[in-house]
């Protein structure tokens, strides 16, 4: 495999691993990994239009904070890469339980990250994503976290940081 390949993979891994950092970032609500995938300047659009992205977390982060958890799985990755700059589509499905007065509740949502990404040195991050929603499904939640299947499965995601992946636990 030539250096030119072998760059190449290391920059699609770079950009894997910076996404796969967002979305630890989001279920942690963890702010330092958030700001770490995003250029000053970068701009975010999640539908209601364009915003900085590093403001975006002012109104997420308390939004997520409210909710008794989430997780973020992505999917299919396409993507794009030329002289320094890249493009991604990432297939993204967020599980949300949140309370409501009939009792907890689960959101999901199943959509698509576009991105734009720009590497600066031998750093990637995110230069603008806009989401798009595919579907989502409400309903009650069917979550179990006692009984014969869970009583000792006693290590639960948490934020950080108090999530074991911070902690050691």
């Amino acid at each position: 495999m030539s250096k030119v390949h072998l760059e190449q993979v290391a920059d699609r891994l770079a950009i894997m691993d910076l996404l796969n950092r967002y979305a630890r970032g989001i279920d942690r609500c963890d702010i330092d990994v958030l700001r770490s995938v995003w250029w000053p300047g970068a701009k975010a659009d999640y539908g209601q239009g364009e915003i900085d992205a590093l403001e975006w977390f002012d109104g997420v982060i308390p939004a997520l904070l409210g909710m008794r958890r989430t997780q973020h799985f992505l999917g299919n990755m396409l993507i794009e890469m030329g002289n320094g700059v890249a493009t991604a589509e990432t297939y993204c499905r967020a599980w949300h339980e949140v309370d409501s007065p009939d009792g907890p509740q689960e959101m999901e949502v199943g959509g698509r990250y576009l991105d734009r990404l720009q590497r600066r040195g031998d750093e990637w991050r995110l230069l603008h994503r806009r989401y798009v929603l595919d579907w989502s499904r409400n309903g009650p939640s069917t979550a179990r976290w006692d009984g014969p299947l869970y009583e000792g499965l006693t290590r639960r995601g948490k934020r950080a940081p108090h999530d074991p992946s911070h902690t050691g636990e």
